[in-house]
């Protein structure tokens, strides 16, 4: 909305902005500013400035400078007719009078807002009757606890038909407002109307300003047509331009500087009950334009905390084609995928906060997830089908619209598609001083099994990728009739690892030629012979990995053809890495020895050193194409 000329000069000369700064930073007078450390990054020495006097503040740490309202909209994640009314109420001026048909619109949604919060207050009320048992029982299931209750105005529908609309009429609210506040339904054969919601759960939907103008209800019944029912549209609520839980979260995400996106309302409530009170969700529907534009008003790059299974994949592939074109710099998504078949409120329950801190801590990327998803949608073992590859990687960089970080992108992709295709200039090795370019490589597209399955990441005492080579022989101890020597050449790190390693193989050593075919070698009496050698704890600890589950060809009922070739495979990932270490000890040494004479170029060596690192890189990300 526009405001009249002289009002917002007006709350300026009446507000100062060190007085609404000083809420968020603590300030020191230094001559006619004030100084402070940066409420937009963490510094040790002040570089955030506030001058009461030209009325603005400046971070010389992030660049960000402003006025008193651009301050309040940072911070708080108000949009600008939301500051000004903020601070208008403080500077104790009236806001403006607005033109006659915005007066109208806004006086009807404020009748409206009444039926809302009235039916929130009755839906709470409701919650703590005998006719919620269920509910009740369920919530506690859930380890939804009284104080999120609360918290979150969460309550009850009762199966009546018409509860909440008698209940609304008593308070000499019109039918005609219960209707259009989506409250009630008026069938079209002229019936009478009816509650919408009935026997479910509820949550209250709160708008920027944290007035509830709709409602999500879970269903108590299994047979119920929706599991989850939200409002209709209404003057007051338009699901594509609404957060869950965006009021309560606001100051949490902005004093993080991070912000989590999941998928529905019980994910929301059961973060918030493990501590991560900045969490939102879309309310079931994929992420809107206006959802991100609304998310980065709260934090530059939210995470979306999505299931790790198929559909939780199509939606982050969703996610990131509706965010392509809205790319600026400093802002964009990342995304955390969870274990199949878990949603965040799962991983909160069964592992804690530092469950789902973990899996925070891996988030991709929206340039990885975009990579991985190109790769893994089509082979790209021939020219022609690399060809395709590049082409889909460069339209997908196209949909960026700011210039900068559409260069930046196409710069990036370039860099990864030519370590995909062998297509990137190495130092030669011979000692010469040219360089060589290695013809393309087409390589087999590796399986999305092994490249999303953390095979390069270090856990706990034992590397993923060791454990898994491991894991393999013994759930399948048949790959060793042709491959023994090969598993006893690996290098591992892990002594506990290694121990098992060779445990197995003096169980296959130990067979007579009868037992030692695929037929005679099997799980059963291999895990005899590990619990005999006071190996069975640890080969136990090596069944439950979640890989053992997740990845086909590390089940126990796969076929042992896609087996032995998913082995090989990681065992092939596993050497190359190996290598490579070595490698860049050698480049590392070799880079130092050059710096230290102090004469000549050390670019070769160094140009050596970044290119092995990069390509350890490569190997190492979950998007990883070399295996």
């Amino acid at each position: 909305m526009a405001f009249p000329s002289g009002f917002l000069d007006e709350i300026k000369n009446r507000v100062a902005v060190s007085d609404v700064v000083a809420r968020k930073v603590k300030l020191q007078r230094r001559g006619r500013e004030f100084v402070g450390l940066s409420p937009f990054k963490q510094e040790r020495t002040p570089s955030f400035t506030v001058n009461d006097d030209k009325q603005f503040y400046h971070c010389f740490s992030t660049g960000k400078h402003g006025s008193v309202f651009d301050f309040v909209m940072e911070t708080e994640g108000l949009s600008f007719p939301e500051a000004v009314e903020r601070l208008a109420s403080e500077a104790g001026l009236p806001m403006p009078e607005l033109d006659p048909r915005a007066a109208q619109r806004a006086q009807k949604q404020a009748g409206l807002i009444d039926v809302t919060e009235a039916a929130a207050k009755w839906f709470q009320a409701q919650l703590k009757t005998p006719v919620a048992d269920k509910a009740r029982a369920y919530m506690e299931h859930r380890g939804v606890s009284q104080k999120m209750i609360e918290a979150f105005r969460i309550g009850f529908a009762p199966r009546s038909r018409t509860g909440l609309l008698e209940h609304l009429t008593a308070r000499n609210i019109s039918v005609e407002k219960v209707i259009e506040s989506g409250m009630a339904i008026k069938p079209d054969d002229n019936k009478a109307p009816y509650d919408r919601f009935r026997d479910r759960i509820i949550f209250p939907i709160a708008d920027t300003r944290g007035r509830v103008i709709a409602f999500g209800g879970r269903a108590m019944q299994v047979d119920a047509p929706a599991k989850y029912l939200n409002s209709p549209d209404t003057p007051l609520f338009d699901k594509s331009r609404v957060l869950y839980n965006f009021a309560l979260a606001r100051q949490s995400a902005y004093a993080k500087g991070e912000l989590l996106v999941a998928e529905g309302y019980m994910d929301v409530v059961g973060l918030a009950h493990a501590g991560f009170h900045h969490a939102v969700a879309p309310m079931g529907t994929a992420l809107t334009e206006e959802q991100i534009q609304l998310a980065w008003r709260m934090a530059p790059e939210p995470i979306l905390c999505l299931d790790g299974d198929q559909a939780g994949l199509r939606a982050a592939y969703r996610a990131i084609d509706r965010a392509l074109p809205l790319l600026k710099p400093g802002y964009s998504l990342r995304f955390a995928m969870l274990p199949p078949g878990k949603d965040p409120d799962d991983v909160v329950r069964e592992g804690g906060a530092e469950a789902m801190q973990a899996i925070l801590g891996k988030a991709l990327s929206l340039l990885d997830l975009m990579w991985e998803r190109e790769i893994e949608s089509a082979p790209w073992d021939t020219p022609e089908r690399a060809a395709a590859l590049k082409k889909r990687l460069r339209e997908a960089v196209n949909r960026v619209k700011d210039v900068d970080v559409k260069e930046l992108y196409g710069q990036e992709i370039k860099k990864r598609l030519d370590r995909l295709l062998g297509n990137h200039p190495l130092p030669r090795r011979d000692g010469g001083g040219g360089q060589y370019r290695s013809p393309p490589i087409y390589r087999t597209q590796p399986t999305s099994e092994v490249r999303r399955s953390a095979l390069a990441t270090g856990a706990d005492d034992w590397l993923p990728r060791e454990a898994l080579i491991v894991l393999i022989t013994f759930q399948h101890p048949a790959v060793l009739l042709n491959h023994r020597d090969t598993y006893e050449a690996i290098i591992f790190k892990s002594p506990v690892l290694d121990a098992l390693r060779f445990e197995i193989i003096n169980y296959f050593d130990g067979l007579d030629a009868q037992d030692a075919t695929a037929e005679g070698l099997d799980n059963a009496g291999l895990k005899g012979h590990l619990k005999g050698s006071g190996k069975q704890e640890v080969s136990e600890r090596l069944a439950n990995m979640a890989e053992a589950r997740r990845l086909s060809f590390a089940r126990l009922d796969a076929d042992l053809n896609e087996v032995l070739a998913g082995w090989l495979e990681v065992i092939q990932l596993h050497h190359k890495l190996e290598t490579l270490a070595v490698e860049q000890q050698q480049a590392e040494a070799e880079l130092k020895s050059e710096l230290m004479r102090e004469e000549g170029s050390s670019q070769d060596a160094l140009d050596r050193l970044m290119a092995i690192k990069n390509e350890i890189a490569a190997l190492e990300r979950q998007d990883s194409s070399a295996v």
